[in-house]
């Protein structure tokens, strides 16, 4: 899917587990929960359990658990 194809697809809701992640409501993405970014779901590779989070890539989600371990 490229990011053309995102403006008529909808939003997937998802539940994400340890290493893999149920579908709730489907769709062909999920957002950054830092950036916004819409993330095609076969691209779906960093998220977080602990906050029900997904990320754009690894940088993203290590600035988002940096932030989190600040706040500690």
């Amino acid at each position: 899917m490229n990011i053309f194809d995102m403006a008529n697809a909808s939003e997937a809701k998802l539940r994400y587990l340890d290493a893999d992640y149920q579908v709730l409501s489907p769709g062909a993405f999920v957002r950054c929960a830092v950036t916004g970014k819409p993330i095609p779901l076969d691209e779906l590779k960093y998220w977080s359990v602990a906050r029900q989070e997904a990320y754009a890539d690894a940088e993203t989600s290590l600035k988002r658990e940096l932030e989190f371990m600040q706040r500690g």
